[in-house]
């Protein structure tokens, strides 16, 4: 255990495990609600039962480090997450009670994941924060991050769509290594990890170009991620998929801010924009 404060709120820090999806769950819906509803926006989870599920799911993934609030009396409090799996680690979701909010213990759950990443040698780490949640962005930006992308998330039905010259197929394991090198083509670095799991369970799916890989999709969901070499391929991912998972997925084209108050293109038509967000990320200097 990591003992954190002898300040006037003390807090212990320690490893999560599976028994705190429940207490866990519940505080990572209250806690993302509580925001929502402040600012007039849809919580992104419907349920406590929803929350829970998910860090089941979590707290079991095996390249997922875990990092659990509690007070002296073993109450639960709040927790973090860090994805270990692939070049740039990934953070979250990072939640506190409500009820014990404002007294330093999200920052020192921030604080606690970022050493970490810096004891593993990650060279940075990553995130996606709600846009009208301005508290995490000053604690995030008082931390080190830097803001990188506007997103909008997106839900609806799924659009049935093909784009011209443009072909999506499920990735085979034959794909992978093809993939992981186009994503560290356009973005520096490569998420293999993730691409690798999403194979595994038949959700990975690319486009092609030319009768080459232009791209491709873990999910098209909340989970997911998605790389394209230009609008078209991203389109053709999103247009072809089966179903958004989760609450939708995070939209992010090169175009974004030509598109006023971020609505959806009309290749999106029927699209319900749910909220905007930020990407952020956070270099690790050693």
């Amino acid at each position: 255990m990591d003992k954190v404060s002898e300040q006037a709120f003390p807090v212990i820090l320690r490893a999560g495990r599976p028994d705190d999806a429940l207490p866990c769950g519940a505080i990572l819906y209250e806690a993302i609600r509580a925001i929502a509803v402040q600012h007039g926006f849809t919580p992104d989870f419907p349920s406590a039962e929803f929350g829970a599920d998910m860090l089941t799911e979590i707290l079991a993934y095996p390249a997922v480090y875990s990092i659990v609030a509690e007070v002296s009396d073993g109450q639960v409090i709040g927790s973090n997450f860090l994805w270990e799996g692939d070049t740039i680690a990934g953070i979250g979701p990072t939640t506190v009670d409500p009820a014990t909010q404002n007294r330093s213990v999200g920052r020192r759950l921030m604080e606690h994941v970022l050493q970490r990443a810096h004891e593993k040698r990650y060279p940075g780490v990553r995130l996606v924060q709600a846009a009208y949640n301005s508290r995490s962005l000053s604690l995030y930006t008082k931390l080190g991050f830097d803001v990188r992308e506007p997103l909008a998330n997106l839900q609806g039905e799924p659009l049935g769509l093909m784009i011209p010259g443009r072909t999506v197929r499920p990735v085979t394991e034959a794909d992978l290594d093809v993939c992981n090198q186009l994503c560290y083509r356009i973005h520096g670095h490569n998420r293999a990890g993730e691409l690798k799991e999403a194979f595994g369970r038949g959700a990975a799916t690319l486009v092609e170009c030319d009768e080459r890989v232009s791209g491709y999709a873990t999910e098209i969901g909340f989970f997911g991620h998605a790389v394209g070499e230009n609008n078209e391929d991203l389109k053709a991912l999103i247009g072809a998929a089966k179903a958004f998972g989760g609450s939708g997925f995070y939209n992010k084209y090169a175009e974004e801010r030509s598109y006023p108050h971020s609505k959806p293109r009309p290749f999106m038509a029927g699209m319900k924009a749910l909220r905007m967000a930020k990407a952020i990320n956070h270099t690790i200097n050693f």
